[in-house]
């Protein structure tokens, strides 16, 4: 089952080179399996027994099944959507001495910048395009190997293996074309849109690597993709939802946006996205607000964000001994200074589901001189207090555009939440 379920992450990565295409891929695969889709702008009407799902942005989703008979509390799975890039900026094409054409980009979250070069990359997002008087959105994405953004020959930079500060204005501009092509970006945009340029009023366009995922190894007991963070973890929780019974408590899968920069925006975790659909399920059992609060207090959920493994040539940046490795099993994150959410109660919690569910856990913690990321967990406990544990799946090269897991992790992580959400 791990290399099955390694291969199927993988397919999940492929169709989902944006935050706005990982929703669509969860919200066709939710619907070919009962899932009624919900509009912020409507008034919802809820059964006991029901399947539903809502987005907002058409970054960011919920999946929420209700059982029969409704219990007073929700377990909630909660992942993210996007991960580091280069995002598109308006009026994009730069000509270069009358040679090239090259396209203006900025940076969307904290990324490994180096690994960007030499290699394929290509645009997705979507497009508002003016269509029959309405305004549309529309996703694209250009399926062939676009763009490369080239180093520079260490013949013209010698000291570049001694560390080199890159401009990401500067460095970092991919190449288009050469100058005078017969197929300007907005064309090309708007031809894959399926939509004149002048149509298009809008766009959220970024670069993705175009390098395939592969699982490699000398057992192939690895797996690397662009997107691990967090495609991974939003995979698994899907996986798992899904096949769990959802009797137990009202089930909620949750693949927040704009984790990687910040989360404070309406769709990230920091939005009252996650509060307003547990508010509408509530009101949409004919409960009262109290019962809304008892329900919080009985509560549980994951917060699930990528970890970082040991690395195989820097074992001193890790902790001496809460360091998980590949294929080790879910990793569970400690911060005392609450970056991440778990504590006592919800360690032993998790830990049990590990148990019952026969997977391996581990457990991170930061060096103590070393500041560690933070993630969605603490973030969303603002908006929604409930006894939470901060996990993730250990990988290699965090924020780089091909990152590094296990295969057997993911697999753990399904059956781990296939029974949180029994």
């Amino acid at each position: 089952m791990y290399y099955e379920t390694a291969e199927k992450l993988l397919e999940f990565i492929r169709k989902s080179p944006t935050a706005f295409h990982a929703v669509d891929t969860m919200k066709k695969t939710l619907a070919g399996n009962g899932f009624q889709e919900l509009s912020e702008k409507e008034l919802w009407s809820l059964t006991p027994g029901g399947n539903y799902m809502v987005t907002r942005n058409n970054s960011a989703l919920i999946a929420f099944s209700i059982p029969e008979k409704a219990p007073y509390s929700f377990h909630i799975m909660a992942s993210h959507s996007d991960s580091p890039t280069f995002k598109i900026k308006e009026n994009p094409e730069i000509t270069v001495e009358k040679a090239y054409v090259k396209l203006n980009v900025e940076k969307y979250g904290g990324m490994l910048m180096s690994p960007w070069f030499d290699r394929p990359l290509s645009v997705a997002g979507r497009v508002v395009v003016r269509e029959n008087g309405e305004l549309k959105e529309k996703l694209v994405d250009i399926d062939r190997n676009l763009l490369m953004i080239p180093s520079l020959a260490i013949h013209m930079n010698r000291e570049v293996n001694s560390g080199y500060a890159y401009n990401p204005q500067k460095n970092l501009l991919p190449l288009y074309g050469t100058a005078g092509t017969k197929e300007p970006f907005g064309k090309l945009i708007a031809e894959a849109a399926g939509t004149s340029e002048e149509n298009i009023l809008g766009h959220d366009l970024f670069l993705y690597n175009r390098v395939q995922g592969t699982v490699w190894g000398a057992e192939r007991e690895f797996v690397s993709a662009g997107r691990l963070d967090d495609l991974q973890c939003a995979f698994a929780s899907l996986e798992g939802f899904l096949s769990g019974g959802k009797k137990e408590s009202i089930a909620v899968h949750c693949v927040l946006d704009n984790e990687e920069v910040g989360s404070g925006t309406r769709q990230g975790a920091a939005s009252a996205f996650l509060k307003d659909t547990l508010l509408r399920i509530n009101s949409g059992l004919g409960r009262t607000y109290e019962e809304y609060l008892m329900c919080l207090a009985d509560s549980f959920m994951i917060s699930a964000d990528n970890a970082h493994a040991l690395h195989p040539n820097y074992t001193d940046q890790s902790d001496p001994v809460n360091h998980p490795v590949l294929n080790g099993g879910i990793v569970i994150k400690y911060n005392a200074n609450q970056k991440y959410c778990t504590d006592a109660v919800s360690a032993a919690v998790f830990k049990e589901i590990c148990a019952r569910a026969e997977v391996p856990y581990q457990t991170f913690v930061n060096r103590s001189d070393m500041a560690g990321g933070s993630t969605l967990g603490n973030i969303s406990n603002t908006q929604v207090p409930v006894s939470t544990v901060d996990i993730g799946l250990p990988q290699l090269a965090m924020h780089s555009p091909y990152e590094t897991a296990g295969v057997m992790d993911t697999y753990s992580l399904v059956k781990a939440a296939e029974l949180f959400f029994a």
